[in-house]
């Protein structure tokens, strides 16, 4: 398929194809949150296996990203998501029928390999399948309304599952997908691999792995738990190994990443949009879900299928902007969503402890709706300013940073709001409430319910308060990073809209089937 050629039936039914993998990836971060005391009480879990079986699949799936987008471009894209469908599925099955949490530890990093192959190859081979800038803002529109589902359906799809059916279910339920998946595949999507992409670089995988995984480890260390020597010395070695990798590409023959994108401003700007948008959209999940449940006092499963509410206002978004960057420049879109997700942090600067449910549900609505528009729109800026045969290099760069975005959102969001809660418990408690009140609203929670009952309502009354003024203190900082970078990205992208890449030669028919179909 040339540049000036549109995208026909076959490409779009492929289109949702490409849903599959990335519904259940993304289903995948959050599917685990009702189903972990059933898998502690079935396999005995202690609070460290815990951590790791709810944090390896992030970990491998951020740490490969970069090392599956050039190896995608090497091998050959469709025939990466075959390999990483057939990987995902077994480690489902896998994760299911664990026995061990050390089985379930080891079936979740291999979860976390099969979807490093599939995120970056879904998001590439849509920038060879749609090559009109039209139809190409459409598919990636498309394609992040089904990211942004899958991590807000997981939830309430574990939620119902673990009502009928074992916690293993959870897993399975990715089985018949990637089986639909291989059957459709190679009927429907297109193959597409860089021409002569020379040798795979070894050690620039090593090194990007050795970057990637101890920042991001030791940035949710210190979210967790506060700073200290480990995780510092882990972000450290990090960063030192992210300087090595860098290097490594500038002088590599064949680099997994071509530095010469981030000089494109639609690129790089993009990328940064990008980063911080998802360091916004996580921040304000961490608190909204605790709010929701231990202040409002909602159950896990209403808990999420309230969190649906703000889908309403969710789902127009990537359309909208879509539409809206068809008629102006990107970058004024970009801008205006932003401000759009400043003003539901501002909602969330209102909210009280009484607080009626709308209230929050509207401010997370405005968020989300905003940050959907800001992310269909630098994925677009991310692909379309690179040319095919670098797209899946260039989408893994953009979900690593994606990734650090989320750590970053929980480690500087979650460190204001620890402290904002802590300055706000008053220093005349009871002695021996006062350490698990300060500890935070669930430790303040679980200490309540072993009080006597005056006690008691005064422990939950403090922590709730305070928890509620550090989510408002929160929210406001949130306003503020978000009208900031409304302007820097506005500035920073502005007329770069119609800035194509040169495109280099196709591959052979053979490599790369890309016809329309009749």
């Amino acid at each position: 398929m040339s540049s000036t050629e549109r995208a026909g039936r076959k490409e779009w039914i492929a289109l949702g194809v490409l849903a599959l993998p990335l519904l259940l990836v993304s289903m995948d971060v959050s599917v685990l949150y009702f189903a972990v005391p059933f898998i502690s009480a079935d396999l005995g879990v202690n609070a460290t296996e815990q951590l790791w079986i709810f944090d390896i699949y992030g970990f491998v799936l951020a740490g490969l990203l970069i090392t599956m987008g050039s190896l995608g471009d090497r091998i050959g894209r469709r025939k990466l998501l075959i390999f990483g469908a057939i990987g995902f599925g077994l480690a489902s099955i896998a994760a299911a029928y664990a026995q061990s949490p050390e089985q379930l530890i080891a079936a979740r990093a291999l979860l976390g390999i099969g979807g490093a192959t599939l995120m970056p190859s879904t998001l590439a081979l849509i920038r060879n399948m749609f090559h009109d800038p039209k139809q190409r803002s459409k598919a990636i529109a498309f394609w992040s309304a089904v990211m942004m589902g899958g991590i807000t359906l997981g939830p309430v799809l574990g939620g119902f599952l673990l009502e009928h059916f074992w916690w293993g279910s959870v897993f399975l339920i990715n089985t018949p997908a990637m089986v639909l998946l291989l059957v459709l595949a190679p009927m429907l999507l297109p193959e597409f691999k860089t021409p002569a992409g020379g040798r795979f670089d070894l050690m620039g995988s090593v090194l990007s792995l050795a970057a990637v995984l101890p920042v991001i480890w030791g940035i949710k260390e210190v979210a967790a738990n506060g700073v200290s020597a480990l995780p510092v010395v882990a972000i450290v070695a990090g960063l030192v190994f992210g300087v090595l990798f860098v290097q490594r590409q500038r002088t590599a023959a064949h680099p997994m990443v071509d530095l010469s994108m981030f000089r494109n401003r639609a690129f790089s700007g993009s990328l940064a949009a990008n980063t911080i948008g998802t360091l916004a959209l996580v921040g304000n999940a961490v608190f909204l879900t605790q709010y929701l449940q231990l202040v409002q006092g909602l159950s896990p499963l209403k808990a999420a299928l309230w969190s649906l509410a703000p889908s309403v206002l969710v789902g127009g978004a990537a359309p909208l902007a879509t539409a809206l960057a068809g008629k102006m420049d990107r970058a004024y879109v970009i801008g205006g969503a932003f401000v759009l997700a400043a003003s539901g942090y501002g909602v969330l600067t209102q909210v009280h402890t009484d607080s009626s449910l709308a209230v929050p549900l509207a401010g997370a609505g405005l968020l989300a709706a905003g940050l959907v528009m800001v992310m269909t729109l630098v994925t677009e800026g991310v692909v379309g300013s690179v040319a095919p045969e670098r797209a899946g290099s260039a989408s893994a760069v953009m979900e690593t940073c994606s990734e650090f975005g989320g750590a970053l959102g929980i480690a500087i969001l979650g460190s204001i709001g620890t402290a904002a809660y802590r300055a706000d418990v008053p220093s005349s408690l009871p002695a021996g409430v006062a350490a698990p009140v300060r500890e935070g609203l669930p430790a303040a929670t679980a200490a309540a319910a072993h009080l006597p009952a005056q006690l008691a309502d005064t422990v939950l009354a403090t922590a709730r308060h305070a928890f509620t003024h550090s989510m408002n203190v929160v929210a406001l900082v949130g306003t503020l990073l978000l009208l900031t970078t409304a302007v820097a990205a506005t500035l920073t992208l502005r007329g770069t809209t119609h800035a194509t890449p040169v495109e280099t030669p196709e591959p052979a028919a053979e490599e790369a089937d890309l016809a329309p179909a009749a």
